[in-house]
């Protein structure tokens, strides 16, 4: 039974990559592309040969080859970090391109002129980040700059994070020396902000957790309410005024994002003199909230 369950999650893990894949390289294909508008990865760089070159070479082999030298680059630096998701990423990704460009032609369902290069820009950057979601859930990935950011900061105090957004923004600006429009770069930032906006809400939009501390008078009153009423733990801390040195107990609670109306609602209405400090939590583990994976 333990090895059905397992194979059911790698299945479903797979399905899912592969439709979230789907849907970031339609992206670019049925939007983007059509518009000349870059955005950044290898995907970018792949766009920008492609706009460069008079004879249009499939972005899909654009992107197999930069992806594959990339990973050949990393095996040879980095060792054997590349797991077959990966793999499978590049590859299926490529695969799309060919398949909506190509094949289906894609380009024809939607008439980019009467879009705008703007609104192509943002249609296109939502369906990359949705997609690129998909696939970052189920532990799927597109290789390209992500290689690049592993060996830069392996051997300099860099984040990679901030490598693949200073690659993005280059390589977003050459861009200009191929279309030689501004509107277009501008259009290209365009995607890579809300392709990240995107991708942060498909990956952390439900899992948003927030931190309230509560300082009143009826703290015990109100952590009680909230646990009998919102079944969520509450935390009494010791406190003292630093002014007027008094001695106090303040009131931690973490709760999901659709618990946080119903807490203020309490709060309000138990005391509507309390001080109240809202802020959001990057990441909340443990007991009924996410499980810490390492």
């Amino acid at each position: 039974m333990q090895i059905f369950q397992k194979s059911r999650h790698i299945v479903l893990s797979y399905i899912v990559i592969t439709l979230g894949l789907m849907l970031y390289t339609f992206g670019w294909s049925a939007f983007m592309l059509p518009a000349q508008i870059v955005g950044g990865g290898v995907s970018g760089l792949s766009a920008i040969i492609y706009y460069a070159l008079g004879v249009h070479v499939p972005i899909g082999v654009l992107n197999l080859v930069f992806n594959g030298i990339l990973v050949a680059i990393g095996f040879k630096v980095l060792g054997s970090k590349f797991g077959a998701n990966t793999i499978y990423g590049i590859v299926m990704s490529s695969v799309f391109f060919i398949m909506w460009q190509q094949g289906l032609h894609v380009e024809r369902l939607f008439d980019v002129e009467h879009f705008g290069v703007f609104m192509c820009a943002v249609i296109g950057g939502a369906c990359c980040g949705a997609g690129i979601g998909l696939s970052f859930i189920m532990g799927g990935n597109t290789g390209g700059t992500d290689i690049i950011a592993l060996i830069v900061s392996k051997y300099h105090n860099v984040s990679p994070g901030r490598v693949i957004m200073i690659i993005d923004v280059l390589i977003i600006g050459c861009s200009y020396f191929v279309s030689h429009r501004i509107d277009n770069v501008v259009c290209g930032y365009v995607v890579m902000i809300v392709m990240t906006y995107v991708l942060d809400m498909v990956l952390d939009g439900n899992k948003q957790s927030y931190q309230i501390m509560v300082f009143s008078l009826k703290n015990d009153e109100i952590a009680e309410a909230v646990t009998r009423e919102v079944g969520r733990g509450a935390t009494l801390l010791d406190a003292e005024g630093c002014y007027t040195k008094a001695n106090q107990k303040v009131l931690l609670l973490m709760v999901h994002r659709t618990d946080k109306p119903h807490v203020m609602q309490i709060i309000h209405r138990i005391d509507q003199n309390a001080f109240i400090s809202v802020s959001k939590a990057e990441g909340v583990y443990g007991k009924n909230f996410e499980k810490l994976k390492l």
